[in-house]
């Protein structure tokens, strides 16, 4: 086959590829439904006066055409994503040329309009933000729902671009087959085109060469003998492409003599495992009354003394807004937190050569973390009882589509004990008082090509929230000539770990930053330092030397408020309500309780790091601001830097009693081991929101506990007659 032909062909190969690999992401895990025993089938019974268990889950209708938004956050409804399709197809900006709708979401409204408005209301104007490109040219538009009318918005002339669309990603990934150089080379390879994957890996920036032009660097690897083509690196082959017109720029080979890894052992797929170890039983938590939590007009989440709002969203993942809890003391609704999500993630690997420097993610602002993100696994990735929502995106030409069962909402009990406490003999009273630690978890997972992040916001009962990540999936890993730790010279830097033969796991780092933008009862809030600090006694005061004593600092402006975390150093963290306290004189709010604090050790005159500034602390807080919600930028593609968390914050702005927000970043060092191939074991970190003189006293005093008649206990049918 030769010309047009061979082009057809090879594009048909990479379109089964695609096919297979979008496929491949999506495949079930056990355990079966089957294993997991349904208290409600015949074949079961509950010793608990034969209660009927909760059968189904809580899920809603695949089918998004009947949505009709029920609050000013609502997300945009799949009627509206076609209305806005034709108005911008109208619109005179791209009437005669090609565009790109790389963003569409709703328009928030102003947040004190969110903050007036009460059920019953009308909603107010109904909005889309939209980010487009049209002849390598990106524009920001508002587009009025009601009126049809579209305006643009008038953007800082900063660096970068949108985040990538998902017709870019998968585009691109074909681009490089039609270069007949690049086919070559992969064959004297040894791979064969039909086993090839490629992946689309965003370029950062590095300098003036870079400009002018959207580009994008193309790896590939083989799909032979195993779904884990990760585990396959074609290494050191490398293309650069033009995102726009997909011409392949530039092709550089610097790994010939470095073989494939094998395929052995490196599927990750159960069903092709040749054994397995039943080393636990199945395990589901049943609720005989059913969940305690409900979810009004798909989005309002009420359970126990909380409620909020929450929605799926295509670079954030989901945002919870409007978090309320019912004081149990007065009954009053309070407001802990107007809003939070997570804002971006930073990913850089530590290797500096040819074929990996560039490998510095910004996972949300360049790939869209909720674009990345799949349906979750019924009975694996939720429990029994889950509640599934689902994202409604934009396709590039405007079209709508759904991202089903992408995030889930489950009540968790693991056993944990949220309060306890029994009395000594010593003192005549039998008392042991227990109360169980039930949480509300809304969880979403992204996977963001090899690494899959699990996102959590707990809810518990005593007013706590812990946010929680989880970073799972595979590593990506680079291939090398050496097959054992003896064949590597002393002084030579492999910049990671030798993991199999010929499989190196790269030293990286992840960071997440969270923008939260704290309302302890109101808008106006302070930053509070506690500075614990050591104090001595006067000579014969005590026979203690010293012991320690709280110092309170409240941040006058942005620059009092950067916190670089510190072991022999420490501090708490409080947001407070200057104007608001308890019974007994002590302001009310909620400190961040730090956790995941790895810190980011790269020079600050680093290009990645530049564009990566917001991780320069792990705590900031600035002045609320509607535009300012991405800690790297809104256009983070390509960008230099010049729109972060951390330029922003330079204003030195006030920030006693205003309106602010905080920011806070989880850090994780990896140093791959042997244990991470050839699929990594989930690494949690979390930080927590807590209550500090938020409440008059500790809210999980009025919790009952367990009792026997409460939690029947399911057998089969042949346990319970034997």
């Amino acid at each position: 086959m030769e010309g047009k032909n061979l082009l057809r062909y090879l594009f048909f190969l990479s379109a089964i590829v695609l096919l297979l690999f979008f496929t491949l992401l999506n495949l079930p895990s056990p355990p079966s439904k089957a294993e997991l025993l349904d208290c409600t089938t015949s074949s079961l019974w509950c010793t608990s006066k034969n209660r009927i268990q909760s059968k189904n889950p809580i899920t809603k209708p695949n089918s998004h055409t009947a949505d009709v938004p029920h609050h000013p956050l609502d997300p945009l409804t799949l009627t509206e994503f076609n209305r806005i399709k034709k108005i911008i197809q109208s619109y005179q900006l791209f009437k005669n040329s090609v565009y790109a709708l790389h963003s569409v979401v709703l328009e928030e409204p102003e947040k004190k309009a969110v903050l007036n408005w009460k059920k019953g209301d009308p909603l107010p104007a109904r909005k889309a933000s939209v980010i487009a490109r049209a002849s390598r040219v990106s524009h920001v538009l508002t587009v009025d729902l009601s009126t049809g009318e579209v305006t643009r918005v008038e953007k800082n002339q900063y660096s970068g671009y949108p985040t990538m669309t998902l017709e870019d990603m998968s585009s691109v990934t074909w681009a490089p087959l039609a270069s007949a150089d690049f086919n070559r080379t992969v064959i004297e390879r040894g791979v064969d085109l039909i086993d090839l994957a490629c992946l689309p890996i965003s370029t950062g920036w590095f300098g003036k060469a870079e400009e002018s032009r959207r580009l994008i660097k193309v790896q590939c690897y083989s799909m032979k003998d195993t779904a884990n083509f990760y585990m396959r690196p074609i290494e050191g082959l490398t293309v650069l492409v033009d995102l726009d017109t997909k011409e392949v720029v530039k092709i550089t080979d610097n790994g010939k003599n470095i073989p494939i890894p094998k395929a052995d052992n490196t599927d990750y797929r159960f069903s092709v495992q040749n054994s397995y170890q039943r080393l636990v039983n199945p395990i589901s938590i049943e609720q005989p009354n059913g969940p305690s939590f409900t979810i009004e007009n798909d989005h309002l989440v009420k359970w126990a003394n909380w409620e909020f709002h929450l929605k799926p969203d295509a670079r954030a993942g989901m945002i919870i807004s409007r978090v309320m809890f019912r004081d149990p003391s007065s009954g009053e609704m309070r407001s802990v937190m107007y809003q939070g999500f997570t804002s971006e993630l930073f990913v850089p690997y530590m290797d500096p050569s040819d074929a990996w420097y560039f490998k510095t993610y910004m996972d949300a602002g360049e790939y869209g973390f909720g674009l990345q993100a799949m349906p979750l696994d019924p009975l694996n990735d939720c429990p029994r009882n889950a509640y599934y929502m689902d994202g409604v995106f934009a396709a590039a030409d405007g079209t709508p589509y759904v991202r089903s069962n992408m995030v889930c909402v489950f009540e968790s009990y693991a056993g944990d004990i949220g309060w306890r406490h029994s009395e000594s003999p010593i003192t005549g009273m039998e008392i042991r008082e227990v109360r169980p630690k039930v949480t509300l978890v809304v969880r979403m997972a992204a996977s963001v090509a090899n690494y899959d992040y699990i996102v959590d916001w707990e809810f518990q009962t005593d007013g706590l929230v812990r946010i929680k990540v989880g970073l799972s999936g595979i590593l990506m890993v680079k291939g090398t000539p050496y097959v054992n730790t003896n064949q590597v010279n002393e002084q030579e830097n492999l910049h990671g770990t030798l993991l199999s033969e010929n499989v190196i796991g790269v030293i990286h780092d992840h960071y997440i930053t969270f923008h939260l933008d704290m309302d302890i009862d109101g808008s106006d809030n302070s930053f509070v330092n506690v500075h614990l600090q050591r104090e001595h006694t006067l000579p014969g005061e005590s026979p203690r030397m010293s012991y320690l004593k709280a110092v309170r600092n409240v941040a006058k402006t942005e620059n009092d408020a950067k916190i670089k975390l510190k072991l022999y150093d420490p501090s708490e963290f409080h947001i407070i309500n200057p104007g608001k306290t308890t019974w007994v004189g002590n302001p009310v709010g909620y400190k961040v309780v730090p956790g995941g604090t790895a810190a980011n050790l790269l020079d600050p005159n680093d290009p990645p790091q530049k564009r990566g500034a917001f991780t320069n602390n792990q705590i900031w807080v600035t002045p609320y601001n509607k535009s300012e919600q991405w800690a790297g930028g809104l256009f983070v593609y390509q960008s230099h830097g010049d729109d972060t968390l951390e330029e922003w914050s330079q204003r030195d702005d006030p920030i006693e009693n205003k309106d602010i927000v905080l920011w806070y970043t989880l850090g994780f060092h990896h140093i791959p081991c042997q244990e991470d191939f050839p699929i990594m074991p989930t690494v949690s970190s979390s930080f927590d929101l807590k209550p500090v003189n938020f409440f008059d006293s500790n809210p999980i005093l009025r919790i009952p506990p367990n009792v026997e008649k409460d939690l029947p206990i399911c057998k089969a049918a042949s346990a319970a007659s034997a």
